[in-house]
């Protein structure tokens, strides 16, 4: 096999899997970066090879460069070109998820896939959902649309999180006129209704949390319910546990071995009988790209195919099935764990020395591909990975086969016991141990030195000089991504909303407003779901991503809401030192009950109040009396920053803005925040020929049902000829500098 492999490509299979890894990114997410990358290779090969030799190489890469830019072009292709409504769906059993009165589930039209949305309109529908595993064509009006875009930076992509799996609409379902049961088409469409049966079964005859365990560790399926677990898992750092690769496959292929060995099944067969099981254990999960990716490795080992090589030719065989997993963080991090799993040996420790230290060599080698994606590290997650795994692997997994494989005889729900005592531990630990250490998301730059330098650090981790140089390195690109040494106005776009970032070079920070959505918790208990707040998907992570850890200065400009409706959110995921308000919203008093549980430092802000940032300062304009903490209640700063004179006005309407003018003469602004989302009751004519901004900010949601920002608005700013940027429309607008501002929006 070496022979013919190195006649046919004159590389290792691991330099060759490296090729193709840079060729992916360099058509589907192009940059300097990966144009230096695949330069410098070129250069490489033209080197070491010779002239018969490169050209051969340049033919295969070329060919994969083609294949790739086709299947680029088609997948623009379909994200374009779909229907706007249809009529009819097949719906694929093992995506049901149900939260509340919420259905999703994906759906089959033609040879195109959708991402359907419904509210179930009762209690019995409902049911008939929870229970439903066959495969079902719905009728019904459904409106098809495109998916979100990524709206923050550094921000999660819906649309091409879609896209990569062959989804490229949503579908909103309003009623559904009737379904009609049919029958599977394939046997992988057999395979997704049996899925679907045992994730049933498990609900259906086993207690929470129980169940939650049987469909998460041997289906791959977790649903909305185990919200707040996962919410632990993840605080913890080891939500992966639930993510099937190694442990699971593992435990099920010797199972298999062992029972193939029973049954006096030769040896030599038994590699092959094991190939179509894998098949059948990947169903099972939902082909999940880590079981693919670790069934394939195990299956290769088989032919005698081991460390580096097996990498590289399972990393070749899972780009042939779909090349799409590199832009997944799954995809990434199983690849990237089994890298290291393969390299690092620490050959010169032994026993229960080396086991610990090949797992700390482990942990910290994912680290700069953990923070790329999720910009924090929680430090006992390289405990609990080690302890747990040992757990789940030893223990709960045999554990749930077994109850598992017993339930059609009898339902063994003593066990259950068992679960929510680990489920408490976890409670524990992450009430004990929720501080993970914000580093902030590195560019592609500091992830290839980050990299480059574990790499070297391990190599020569004998030599101290190296050692010391690489772990300098290390720390000081740490310290460059978590205090990026700029100066950064940000609106983040929260939707319907308002948060603004000021964050002077030195790390300090002010954040005004946290934005926040009204919640209605339902009379009706069946509609109730797990409710993720806004701030949990767009302002924590932005404020992660910029390494920032603590706000300084929360300032609240009113009661509101969308200002200040996800203050606990926040409060539990970075710590607040104080927040400011004024006194007409702590006349609130569902506001104040808030402040209390948080526990800040509270402190009342009035006209004339300054709060220094970027070596100058914002002062209070507004209100200079007691109001009632609305939209003409709301605190108004001004201030220079660098070179430009900044107005926030939060909700402020005409009525308030009158006021500035007569109080304020003299006010003159470079950058206006307009007041209430660009509604037609604020930026009045007289406000605006007053002020005289030459750039307006607005932040609204997308879609939003005020229509804002309204048309009349509009028009007054392009009658002034004032620039305007639009969150709804452009997504997070950042200012960044040293001594004068750089613009740049997320589209």
């Amino acid at each position: 096999m070496t022979f013919s492999w190195t006649k046919l490509v004159p590389l290792s299979k691991i330099q060759f899997a490296f090729l193709i890894l840079v060729l992916f990114y360099q058509i589907h997410s192009p940059s300097w970066l990966t144009f230096l990358l695949s330069l410098s290779l070129i250069c490489l090969l033209v080197k070491r090879l010779s002239k018969k030799e490169f050209l051969g190489v340049f033919a295969i890469l070329s060919f994969c460069a083609l294949f790739l830019l086709y299947q680029k072009q088609q997948l623009i292709q379909k994200l374009e070109i779909q229907p706007v409504q249809i009529t009819s769906v097949a719906l694929v059993p093992d995506s049901i998820r149900i939260n509340g009165d919420q259905l999703a589930v994906l759906g089959r039209h033609g040879k195109h896939s959708y991402q359907l949305f419904y509210r179930l309109k009762s209690q019995a529908e409902a049911q008939l959902f929870k229970k439903e595993h066959r495969w079902l064509v719905m009728h019904a009006k459904v409106t098809l649309e495109k998916a979100e875009e990524v709206r923050n930076f550094k921000g999660f992509n819906y649309q091409t999180f879609l896209a990569y799996q062959g989804i490229y609409r949503i579908g909103k379902v309003e009623q559904i006129e009737q379904l009609e049961v049919i029958s599977p088409e394939s046997i992988c469409d057999y395979l997704s209704s049996l899925r679907r049966r045992a994730i049933v079964h498990c609900q259906q005859h086993f207690p929470r949390p129980m169940s939650h365990y049987l469909t998460g560790l041997l289906f791959g399926y977790l649903d909305k319910s185990f919200g707040e677990m996962t919410d632990y898992y993840s605080q913890l750092g080891i939500i992966h546990l639930f993510a099937l690769s190694g442990m699971q496959v593992g435990f099920f292929l010797t199972c298999f071995r062992r029972v193939l060995l029973l049954l006096a099944v030769p040896l030599e067969w038994i590699k092959w009988i094991e190939l179509p099981f894998a098949c059948f254990y990947a169903a099972l999960t939902g082909y999940s790209i880590s079981v693919i990716r670790s069934l394939v490795q195990s299956q290769l080992r088989h032919l005698g195919i081991k460390g580096l090589d097996n990498l590289a030719c399972t990393f070749l065989l899972v780009f042939l099935w779909d090349a799409h997993f590199l832009m997944t963080v799954g995809g990434v991090l199983t690849f990237s764990y089994a890298f290291l799993l393969t390299v690092v040996t620490v050959e010169e420790l032994s026993g229960a020395k080396r086991q610990l230290v090949q797992v700390l060599t482990i942990s910290l080698g994912i680290l700069p591909f953990l923070l790329f994606y999720f910009s924090s590290f929680n430090p006992m997650s390289m405990v609990l990975t080690g302890l747990l795994s040992y757990l789940f692997d030893l223990f709960i997994l045999p554990l749930l086969c077994l109850v598992f494989c017993l339930s059609p005889l009898v339902t063994v729900s003593i066990c259950n016991h068992l679960f929510i005592l680990l489920e408490k531990v976890i409670q524990f630990l992450g009430n004990t141990f929720n501080s993970s250490l914000v580093f902030g998301s590195p560019t592609s730059w500091h992830l290839l030195i980050l990299v480059i330098s574990f790499a070297i650090f391990y190599d020569y981790r004998q030599v101290r000089q190296r050692v010391i140089t690489c772990g300098l390195v290390i720390a000081l690109t740490l310290l460059s991504v978590k205090y990026p040494l700029t100066n950064e106005v940000t609106f983040i776009d929260i939707g319907q909303g308002d948060s603004i970032l000021v964050r002077e070079w030195t790390g300090k920070n002010l954040l005004i407003d946290v934005g926040g959505r009204p919640f209605f918790s339902s009379k009706e208990h069946w509609r109730r779901g797990h409710h993720v707040a806004n701030a949990q998907k767009t302002l924590i992570p932005y404020l992660k991503s910029r390494g920032i850890h603590t706000i300084d200065q929360l300032l609240v400009t009113h009661a509101d809401t969308d200002h200040m409706g996800d203050i606990e959110v926040v409060a539990k995921a970075i710590r607040i030192k104080e927040i400011l308000t004024s006194q007409g919203s702590l006349s609130h008093p569902s506001f104040v009950r808030r402040l209390r549980r948080l526990k800040c430092h509270v402190r009342v802000l009035a006209a004339g109040d300054q709060l220094p940032i970027m070596g100058s300062v914002l002062q209070v304009l507004y209100p200079w009396q007691l109001g009632d903490g609305k939209n003409n209640d709301s605190l108004v700063l001004y201030g220079r920053l660098l070179n430009r004179t900044f107005l926030f006005t939060g909700d402020l309407e005409k009525e308030g803005e009158n006021e500035i003018i007569k109080r304020y003469p003299q006010l003159r602004v470079d950058y206006l925040k307009a007041g209430h989302h660009g509604s037609n009751t604020s930026s009045s004519a007289a406000f605006l020929d007053h002020i005289q901004p030459k750039v307006a900010f607005i932040s609204a949601g997308k879609n939003n049902r005020y229509q804002h920002p309204h048309r009349e608005t509009l028009a007054r700013l392009e009658d002034r000829q004032i620039t305007y940027y639009r969150t709804d429309t452009q997504g997070a607008i950042r200012l960044t500098g040293w001594t004068s501002w750089h613009l740049e929006t997320v589209r």
